[in-house]
C-alpha cells in the first residue's frame, strides 16, 4: 500500500514528522524574532490588513519562503536517496506541494477571520443606529471578502486538480506492484476485487483523511496563537470560574472527550465492515460464475450466500445504531457548547459582535482540528476495513502468515467454527 509509492515509507514518514517539528520550532523560536529584527513584528489581530492584501504582508511572504526552503531541503535529500523509485517525483515532491497548498487554504480561513471583526462591528453599529456608518463602508468590506473568495476559488481548483492526479498515481503504483506479484496473490479470496476496487477506495478515502489530517495540523499551528490571543476576552466560565487560556483548554478537553466517546462506541465497526466486504465479494463472485456456467449460482447456493450478506448487514445496523446515538448526541451538544460557556462573557458586555465572530470561528477551527477523529470516524472505519483486506496481499507477497481474520475465513471454509461465528 505504501512501499509501492513512497521510498522506504517508515523512514520517510518518521523523518518527515521529525523534520516538520524541527522546522516549526525553529520558526517560532528563531524565525519570528529574526523577522521582527528586520522590522516586521507580528501584527495584532485588529491591525492586520483586510482582503487579499493579507496574503502579501512581509510576515506571510517571509514564511512562504521559509516553508519552501525547508521543503526543498527535505525533498532534495529524499529525491537523491530514492533514485530507483520511479514515483519519487509524485510521492516526495507532490506530498510537499499538497502540504503547502493545504497550509495556504488555512491562511484563507485566517484572512476571513480577520475580516469578520470589522464587518460585524460595522454591522452592530449600523443596527444600533450609531452615526457615521455609510454604504461605502459596507461595500468596501464586501469587496475585501470577494478578494479573499477569489483567492480561495483559485486554490481550491488547483488543489482538487492536483490531488486527483496524485491519488491516481498512487493507485497506479499499487496496481502495478500487486499485478507484478499476481501469481502469489490470485489464490487470496476476492483477489480481483482487492486489486481493482480496494486500491481505488483506499486511495480515495486516504485523500480525504490525509488532506484533513494535514489541514487539522496546519489549522492548529495557525489558529492556536489566535485563540490564545482571543482568550483574554473570556475571563469567567460557568462553574469553573477564571482560568488562563480558557478557550484553548475548553477546545482541547471537549474534543478529547468526543474522540474517546466515539472510539469507545465504534470499536467493533472496522471488523464488521471488513466482514461485509467479504460476504459481498463471495455473493458477487458466485453470480459472476453463474453468468458463464449453468451449474453455478443455483438458488440454494445464492440463497445461502445472500443470507450471509443479510446477517452481516443486520449486525452492522445494530452496532451502528448505538454508535450513531453517541455521534449525533455529541454533535447536538457541540452546536451549543461555546454559547453555554460564554454566557457570563455575553452578560458582562465584554465582547462586541465582531470579536464574538472571531472567537466562534477560531474556536471552531481549533475544536474541529482536535476533533479530527470524531469528524472522520466513519471514513476511518471504512479505511481500516480496506486496510485489513490489503494486508492479506502484503502477507502473501512476503510469504508471511495471513491476518487472523483471513485465517478465520479459511478455517470456516474448512468447517472450523469459532466462538464469534
Amino acid at each position: 500500500m505504501f512501499h509501492s509509492f513512497f521510498p522506504n515509507p517508515k523512514l520517510f514518514f518518521s523523518s518527515a514528522i521529525v523534520w516538520a517539528l524541527v522546522c516549526v520550532f525553529l520558526w517560532y523560536l528563531v524565525g519570528t524574532n529574526f523577522v521582527a529584527s528586520m522590522g516586521y513584528p507580528p501584527l495584532p489581530e485588529d491591525q492586520q490588513p483586510v482582503g487579499a492584501a493579507f496574503f502579501v504582508i512581509p510576515n506571510n511572504l517571509l514564511f512562504y519562503m521559509y516553508f519552501i526552503l525547508c521543503a526543498a531541503v527535505f525533498c532534495g535529500v529524499w529525491h537523491a536517496i530514492s533514485k530507483n523509485n520511479s514515483w519519487a517525483v509524485w510521492s516526495v515532491w507532490g506530498s510537499a506541494f499538497i502540504i503547502f497548498i493545504t497550509y495556504f487554504s488555512v491562511q484563507i480561513d485566517v484572512a476571513v477571520n480577520v475580516w469578520r471583526r470589522p464587518f460585524f462591528d460595522l454591522l452592530q453599529n449600523a443596527l444600533g443606529g450609531k452615526p457615521g456608518v455609510t454604504n461605502e463602508d459596507f461595500y468596501t468590506l464586501l469587496w475585501a471578502f470577494t478578494q479573499i473568495g477569489m483567492v480561495g476559488v483559485a486554490i481550491s481548483v488547483v488543489s482538487s486538480f492536483f490531488l486527483s492526479h496524485y491519488l491516481f498515481r498512487w493507485r497506479s503504483a499499487m496496481n502495478n506492484f500487486y499485478m507484478s506479484k499476481w501469481e502469489k496473490l490470485r489464490h487470496i479470496e476476492g483477489a480481483s476485487q482487492r486489486v481493482q476496487e480496494d486500491t481505488m477506495r483506499f486511495a480515495t478515502n486516504l485523500e480525504g483523511l490525509g488532506v484533513s489530517l494535514i489541514g487539522s495540523i496546519m489549522t492548529l499551528i495557525v489558529f492556536l496563537p489566535i485563540l490564545l490571543e482571543l482568550s483574554k476576552y473570556v475571563t469567567d466560565l460557568p462553574i469553573i470560574g477564571v482560568i488562563p487560556y480558557s478557550l484553548v483548554w475548553l477546545a482541547l478537553i471537549w474534543s478529547v472527550f468526543g474522540t474517546f466517546l466515539l472510539a469507545l462506541f465504534g470499536i467493533k465497526l472496522p471488523g464488521l465492515n471488513f466482514r461485509n466486504q467479504r460476504v459481498e465479494a463471495a455473493y458477487r463472485k458466485e453470480l459472476v460464475y453463474g453468468e458463464d456456467s449453468e451449474d453455478r449460482a443455483q438458488p440454494p447456493t445464492v440463497k445461502e450466500l445472500f443470507s450471509n450478506v443479510r446477517r452481516n448487514y443486520f449486525r452492522m445496523y445494530f452496532h451502528y445504531a448505538y454508535f450513531n446515538v453517541a455521534r449525533f448526541s455529541y454533535g447536538q451538544l457541540d452546536a451549543i457548547f461555546l454559547y453555554f460557556v460564554l454566557v457570563p462573557t455575553f452578560v458582562a458586555h465584554k465582547i462586541t459582535l465582531g470579536i464574538w465572530q472571531q472567537i466562534a470561528t477560531a474556536f471552531g477551527q481549533v475544536s474541529n482540528s482536535f476533533q479530527y477523529l470524531v469528524s472522520s470516524w466513519t471514513t476511518i472505519i471504512e479505511l481500516l476495513s480496506i486496510h485489513k483486506r490489503l494486508r492479506a496481499f502484503e502477507a502473501a507477497i512476503d510469504d508471511a502468515p495471513l491476518p487472523k481474520i483471513d485465517q478465520y475465513y479459511l478455517e470456516r471454509e474448512a468447517g472450523v467454527i469459532h466462538a464469534d461465528g
